[in-house]
């Protein structure tokens, strides 16, 4: 395995992925041992470990991987979850990612329409311009969010990740969705990719989607 830089404040930054995996866990999103919260280090990437469950969870729960295989770096004693792979696709993909959020998003899944038989990648096109500007983007670019089938193999998953960012048409969106599973956040820091996990799921709650065969689905306001 090749040197991989660490920053010099890993030991903080395991305790502050902690703290985000301990309140993620309190909100409903990390429940039980599913879900993983990941952070940059350096060239390496820290993610909690797997089969945790995150109410128990302190810094040693944490684990150094190196970005190319995801595999444990020189000294660490924990192994990483088993979408380690998704993680390491994003940080891959777009360089000034920060922050992965892999979480269970239950009301979310009204805005992931189903997948066809063949596995082609779905959308939900969020059209009203408040869910831009609650996502960061301005009205001219109405997000239109990804949905990947959930699958057993994650490193599937992330391969159709992959894909869908480069289908992206409208500029890398804020958050992915997984078919009846829940989704996939990430921004610049941890706190940007929960700000956009928060957004989400409030919007869920106000525009729920309607899954339309062989088209995006469109979310839709609620009757007032």
């Amino acid at each position: 395995m090749k040197p991989v830089y660490i920053r010099d404040d890993a030991e903080s930054q395991r305790q502050h992925l902690s703290a985000v995996g301990q309140s993620l866990c309190r909100r409903g999103w990390l429940p039980g041992t599913y879900g993983s919260v990941s952070i940059r280090s350096g060239e390496a990437v820290l993610i909690t470990v797997g089969d945790l469950d995150k109410r128990v969870m302190t810094h040693q729960d944490t684990v150094m991987v190196d970005p190319f295989e995801g595999l444990p770096l020189t000294g660490e004693i924990e192994w990483p979850p088993d979408e380690t792979a998704i993680h390491l696709a994003l940080y891959r993909r777009l360089p000034d990612c920060g922050a992965v959020i892999y979480a269970q998003a239950p009301c979310a899944k009204a805005l992931a329409p189903l997948t066809d038989g063949s596995g082609h990648l779905s959308q939900a096109v969020l059209r009203e311009p408040e869910m831009a500007q609650a996502l960061g983007l301005s009205d001219a670019c109405l997000p239109a969010l990804p949905v990947v089938a959930d699958r057993l193999d994650a490193s599937r998953i992330a391969e159709d990740i992959v894909a869908a960012l480069e289908a992206s048409a409208a500029g890398t969106p804020p958050v992915l969705l997984i078919q009846q599973n829940g989704l996939v956040a990430w921004g610049r820091d941890a706190d940007e990719a929960l700000t956009r996990l928060e957004c989400i799921e409030q919007l869920s709650h106000l525009f729920p989607a309607d899954a339309v065969a062989d088209e995006p689905a469109v979310a839709r306001r609620n009757a007032r």
